[in-house]
């Protein structure tokens, strides 16, 4: 492998997988390519059917996917597998091949390393590690910088501060009017009761419920509705929140929390959460990363979480930079 390995990124549409091939790439610090991946109509075949090809790459991104060819490939998801394997063909097999998220059994040992979260209660075959919760791009450097940016905006809020986190609805499960009164009387009586203030960000998921949440909120806050103009605080957020409540029906959110090594409680109420999510929850509570969020429940000192840097750390043992 070269003095300064060449590192591709397939980033495609899925903006959450390509956030953790990037917190991964960034953790690894060898500087890299990110190749942005559009797909045809074939890209919905299995991958059993298209094997290690371009076939499903649509011409303009597909002219990007030439020699020379990379030291290493991060990719996430089953609509990168073919791509991924298409390259170290390509190569030789001189390309090393990391997969976020397990691609499926169809060419899975073309992969030197595939990273399955824990949560997904998979045995490990040997070119396999387990992750808790996932790859993200929260560092310390990252934070730092957002606590300068905003220290302006939340100084004339009283301490502690506490950031609430809102994702919402999922595929199969709700995040109703109901839950979104029960969590803002929640947050709101905390920081009541701390004599403390709000930082309220909501997303896209989190639908008509973000009204009713905030309806439920007057003690001192900052908040930041999905939809709202100006620039997004989730990174002030972040670094200058006391504590941290996120919703679980997201495993990117509670990661980027746990990464900030603050005291973070998850409500995750089990009509609001998959079985996917309750196991990822879980595993955040048994690491000591998080609690969970109820009535009368207290913040403990949590765990820093870090998968990007675990991830990089293998990179580097099996590539022997």
């Amino acid at each position: 492998m070269a003095d300064k390995p060449q590192v591709w990124v397939l980033a495609d549409d899925r903006a959450g997988n390509v956030n953790q091939c990037l917190g991964v790439a960034e953790a690894l610090g060898l500087g890299f390519s990110q190749k942005d991946i559009h797909y045809n109509s074939f890209a919905k075949l299995p991958n059993v059917l298209l094997g290690a090809t371009l076939c499903g790459v649509a011409k303009g991104s597909r002219d990007s996917i030439k020699a020379p060819w990379p030291d290493i490939v991060i990719a996430a998801g089953r609509r990168t597998a073919p791509i991924a394997r298409y390259i170290k063909k390509e190569s030789a097999n001189k390309t090393t091949l990391v997969q976020i998220m397990h691609p499926g059994r169809t060419g899975a040992a073309d992969f030197d390393l595939i990273c399955v979260p824990v949560h997904d209660g998979k045995t490990l075959a040997s070119n396999e590690m387990s992750m808790v919760g996932a790859p993200h791009r929260v560092t310390v450097t990252k934070l730092a910088a957002a606590k300068e940016h905003w220290q302006k905006s939340f100084a004339d809020l009283p301490a502690p501060k506490i950031a609430l986190i809102v994702g919402g609805a999922t595929k199969d499960k709700v995040f109703s009017k109901a839950m979104a009164v029960q969590l803002g009387r929640m947050i709101n009586q905390m920081a009541q009761d701390q004599n403390g203030s709000l930082l309220v960000t909501t997303s896209r998921r989190t639908g008509p419920a973000a009204e009713v949440l905030l309806s439920e909120i007057n003690v001192p806050s900052y908040t930041f509705k999905w939809g709202d103009e100006g620039e997004n605080p989730y990174f002030g957020f972040l670094s200058h929140a006391d504590y941290i409540v996120v919703t679980g029906d997201s495993v990117s959110m509670c990661s980027e929390a746990c990464a900030t090594g603050k005291p973070v409680l998850i409500y995750a109420p089990g009509e609001m959460i998959s079985d996917k999510h309750k196991r990822m929850v879980q595993s955040l509570y048994d690491t000591g990363c998080a609690g969970p969020f109820e009535d009368g429940v207290t913040f403990k000192d949590g765990q820093p979480l870090n998968a990007a840097q675990d991830i990089a750390a293998k990179i580097r043992l099996i590539c022997g930079l």
